[in-house]
């Protein structure tokens, strides 16, 4: 991850967070930051920072998560809403007065937060592949994924009291997260590339707890469902057909929550994977730099 720098920003004591801007940044232009899915990078949006048709209209702010990519701090412990606050912080550090946010999955979770903590900084958000409600029966009857039994057992595998200097996550596990996000029929070369990015950014103790903490949040976050008529900017999100996480019919009900919002649309693509951005780049990428176009 050559193009990966780090900012200090002061939430939580102090961390040090990972972000990728490789273009210099242009105040005439828009700002979109990119927030990652669970256990990936900023590297998940390689194919939006080769698109120079969206970098020609507008500035690239991938920002990896607390527990995530190269972000680093002293506490063992946070949440969603921590790296929400620094994603502001960052924005904050780098000279960046107001953006848009697009996450996938667990990244669709910050933007709301973002949305929620400083709306006078979020010109409009986009989540991607993702769900506003906790791991509920109601999704799972929606034909969402069983998260909180999916992220048990890491979270059971990845708990000890003893130092773990030799951990990496296993081959198993990568797969896992390879086949729901990018699809069980992605190229062989994006198999290998996030094997070996996972198991590297969660090597050894304190990739463990980095990961574990991860999915901690992940199975026991809280919903946004009581939130969501406090968001005050447009909402476009994009869902794949093929999405093995959440469904399109979540998406339909939800979509409809955000009551406040001046404009709301839901995009679907037909045989999108989770990591829709990657999948589907071009769908993703005509439709951002139509969104930002219209609400910049």
């Amino acid at each position: 991850m050559s193009n990966t720098k780090i900012v200090r920003v002061p939430h939580l004591g102090g961390i040090d967070a990972a972000y990728q801007m490789p273009f210099p940044y242009d105040p005439s232009k828009p700002t979109l930051v990119l927030v990652n899915s669970f256990t990936t990078s900023s590297e998940l949006y390689r194919q939006q920072y080769a698109n120079k048709s969206l970098t020609d209209k507008m500035n690239l702010l991938a920002i990896e998560l607390l527990g995530h990519g190269q972000t680093r701090t002293r506490s063992e412990n946070f949440t969603y809403w921590d790296t929400a606050i620094m994603n502001l912080q960052v924005m904050e550090a780098l000279g960046v007065p107001k953006a848009f946010v697009l996450g996938t999955s667990q990244g669709g979770w910050i933007t709301v937060r973002m949305a929620l903590l400083s709306p006078e900084k979020i010109s409009g958000i986009i989540p991607l592949g993702t769900s506003m409600d906790y791991e509920s029966e109601r999704t799972r009857k929606l034909g969402c994924w069983d998260g909180f039994a999916a992220c048990t057992g890491p979270i059971e595998d990845w708990t000890s009291n003893e130092p773990t200097p030799d951990f990496q996550p296993d081959r198993s596990y990568c797969d896992f997260l390879i086949d729901v996000g990018f699809g069980k029929t992605c190229p062989d070369e994006t198999r290998e590339f996030w094997r070996k990015t996972i198991r590297a950014n969660y090597r050894g103790d304190d990739g463990r707890r980095r990961a574990r903490m991860a999915a901690i949040n992940l199975r026991e976050r809280d919903g946004l469902h009581g939130r969501l008529f406090d968001v005050r900017c447009p909402v476009m999100w994009l869902h794949g057909t093929d999405d093995a996480v959440y469904s399109v019919a979540n998406a339909e009900q939800e979509i409809q929550m955000f009551v406040n919002s001046p404009s709301t649309q839901l995009v679907t693509v037909p045989g999108g994977a989770h990591f829709l951005s990657a999948s589907h780049p071009k769908e993703v990428d005509e439709a951002l730099i139509e969104f930002v176009g219209k609400y910049a």
